[in-house]
Order: C-alpha cells, then sequence, then structure tokens
C-alpha cells in the first residue's frame, strides 16, 4: 500500500482496491479538503431513514468538495417504503435559519428541495432575494420515492409561479413536470415548452420511465438542448432526485457551465445508483461517495 493510501485510512477515508495507486487523485482530493470549499445552501426537508433530503444533501455536496448548510423547511416521517406525514417548519424558524447562514458564510450555490406549503414557498423567495447572484438548483419535490404526497398541487404551481423565475435550474422528473405544467400526459418536449418561460434552464429527468435506456433531457430558454443517455438500473431508489439537484448545485458552485455541470452531475448520480444498498424494506439508498471512490 502506497504511503497516501495509508494516510487516507488513518484519516479515516475508505478506499476501494481499485484506487489504492490513484495517489495524485486522492492528493488533490486531499489538499481541496483543507482549503475554503463552496458553501451551498440547502433548503429542504428532513429524513430520518437518511435516504433523501437534507442528508442526501450533505452527503452528495460533500462528494463535489462542498460545504453544506442545511436550512430545514419541513419535518418527515418516512423510510424507504414511504412517506406517511410531513410538517412544515414555521416561516420564522427558516428564516432565522437560514439568516444565521447568511450572516456568517459566504454563500456560492443553493438547493431547493421539499418546501411542503406555498407559505413555505414565499418564504424562500424572501431568502432568494437576498442572494441575486448565487446559482439557484430547484428540485420540485412533490413525491417521495415511495409515491407518496410531500405537498400538495398548488405547492408546485406556487415553486412555478414565483420560484422558477428565480432559479437558475430546475431538475423534475418526469412527473413532477406533469403537475407543474398541469399536463397529466404531457410528453418531456411538451413540458418543456410550457416551463421554459418561467425558468432559464430545465432538466427533465427520465428515471420513472421504463425504457431500456434513461433518457435525462436539458432545455434552455435560448432554444438549444441536449439529451443525456444512460442505462437503466434496476430497483427503486430513495433520494436520486436530491442526489441529482445537490451535486449539480454543488458543480455550479464550483464554477462550472451549466452543460458542464448537469453532465458531471448525472454521471455522479447514475453510479450512486449503481452502487446504492439496500438498509431497509423498501427502495434502495445511493451511495454517495465522490466520483474518484466510483469508478
Amino acid at each position: 500500500m502506497s504511503f497516501l493510501a495509508r494516510l487516507a485510512l488513518v484519516a479515516g477515508l475508505t478506499l476501494f482496491p481499485a484506487f489504492a495507486a490513484s495517489d495524485a487523485s486522492l492528493l488533490k482530493r486531499m489538499c481541496t479538503m483543507n482549503n475554503q470549499r463552496p458553501v451551498v445552501l440547502c433548503l429542504s426537508g428532513h429524513d430520518p431513514s437518511g435516504g433523501a433530503g437534507l442528508q442526501a444533501d450533505i452527503e452528495a455536496l460533500m462528494a463535489q468538495g462542498c460545504h453544506a448548510a442545511p436550512t430545514v423547511t419541513a419535518l418527515t416521517v418516512q423510510n424507504s417504503v414511504d412517506v406517511s406525514d410531513f410538517r412544515v417548519l414555521d416561516a420564522e424558524w427558516v428564516l432565522a435559519q437560514a439568516d444565521a447562514v447568511i450572516t456568517d458564510l459566504p454563500v456560492a450555490g443553493i438547493k431547493l428541495g421539499m418546501l411542503g406549503s406555498v407559505q413555505m414557498v414565499d418564504t424562500v423567495v424572501q431568502i432568494l432575494r437576498r442572494l441575486p447572484h448565487v446559482p439557484i438548483v430547484c428540485d420540485p419535490v412533490l413525491r417521495a420515492g415511495g409515491g407518496g404526497a410531500l405537498g400538495k398541487d398548488e405547492v408546485g404551481y406556487a415553486m412555478r409561479e414565483r420560484l422558477l423565475p428565480l432559479a437558475t435550474i430546475a431538475t423534475p422528473n418526469l412527473p413532477e413536470a406533469r403537475i407543474l405544467t398541469e399536463l397529466p400526459n404531457g410528453t418531456p418536449d411538451e413540458c418543456a415548452e410550457k416551463l421554459l418561460p418561467f425558468c432559464q434552464h430545465l432538466l427533465i429527468t427520465g428515471g420513472h420511465g421504463d425504457e431500456h435506456e434513461v433518457h435525462n433531457r436539458l432545455y434552455s430558454r435560448d432554444g438549444t438542448s441536449s439529451t443525456f443517455t444512460c442505462a437503466r438500473l434496476p430497483g427503486s431508489y430513495h433520494g436520486s432526485g436530491c442526489t441529482l439537484a445537490s451535486a449539480l448545485a454543488g458543480r455550479l458552485a464550483l464554477g462550472e457551465d451549466i452543460l458542464t455541470a448537469v453532465e458531471t452531475a448525472l454521471t455522479y448520480t447514475w453510479r450512486t445508483l449503481r452502487d446504492a444498498d439496500r438498509p431497509g424494506k423498501g427502495q434502495y439508498f445511493p451511495r454517495r461517495l465522490p466520483l474518484d471512490f466510483c469508478p
């Protein structure tokens, strides 16, 4: 075992055998850990199972070399099977949490997840207006992985009307895009046409289909579009959307352009799903290790 590999083990890092010789990559990551990491403000719900929500945000952002500043918007009762209840926090508590972060840390990116109520949408708008030049990734969380509701449809409409115009990019899956557009059977192209007047960029993910390959489609207001295709993995996953949106927020906070950030975040997320494990009785949890550890 090389000296750097032994040093990493002493520091508490887990190395796979295939990476024991990757000293240059390991050294770069260890050095980055000693420098200031971009701060990403996460406004999302808490999942006690740790598969989704703020814990997913924290893990995915750490994997990008960023620091997550988690501001809790809602508490949920959920596990790997489904969500059974949730409670949205008082606006004052959320504003106070965000203020504590903003007045102390240099926020370089923002990730929005579960908000749960129209009032919380308005609360988050207040927060975003304090950070007008920071890239914002909006993950319109309306359903848990098991299918349970995490907010009524009017929450989605409020996000569409009031949050998407402030966001850099929105990352709905196709079922969420159909709710946002009020097109129950809308295609990705049809949903994009209706949503792009509200947001600069739109990434509609294709993980909920049944095709052999997954097609993730990026649309931009200037009329350009790109499709990222990957192999469909077996199984069902808890927290995949949170993982993608957080990774994307991290890449943007690091200064990547939108196309590069989307491609990197999608590649990272696919690898976390490929290596996922199943700690409970329901869905698999993404294994959110850095890309360096996921060949």
